[in-house]
């Protein structure tokens, strides 16, 4: 049984790993920083401190980032992400570039 246990795990592992030729066709649209501004400072401060998104739009990200990040934002640690995010003024991202 413990074998038969120890198999499957071995085996569900090794099915979630992706080769790296595939991982590089998912980013289609890879993250570049802006410069960093008065107002992308402004904009990290307040997608850090009052909501994820926020930075976003004073930035003038596409509206589906604004609500990726508003919505992502209901998660605690992904402030912090969304505060640099809008600090450097990020164009593109990850996941269509929404975030």
């Amino acid at each position: 049984m413990k074998i038969a246990l120890a198999a499957l795990t071995a085996l569900v592992i090794a099915n979630t790993a992706m080769p790296a030729a595939m991982a590089a066709d998912i980013n289609t649209d890879p993250p570049r920083n802006g410069n960093v501004t008065l107002k992308s400072v402004g904009a990290g401060a307040l997608s850090l401190i009052v909501w994820p998104g926020i930075g976003q739009a004073v930035n003038e990200q596409k509206g589906e980032k604004v609500l990726t990040h508003a919505l992502v934002g209901l998660f605690p640690p992904f402030r912090f992400w969304s505060g640099y995010d809008a600090l450097m003024d990020r164009n593109g991202g990850y996941w269509d570039g929404k975030i």
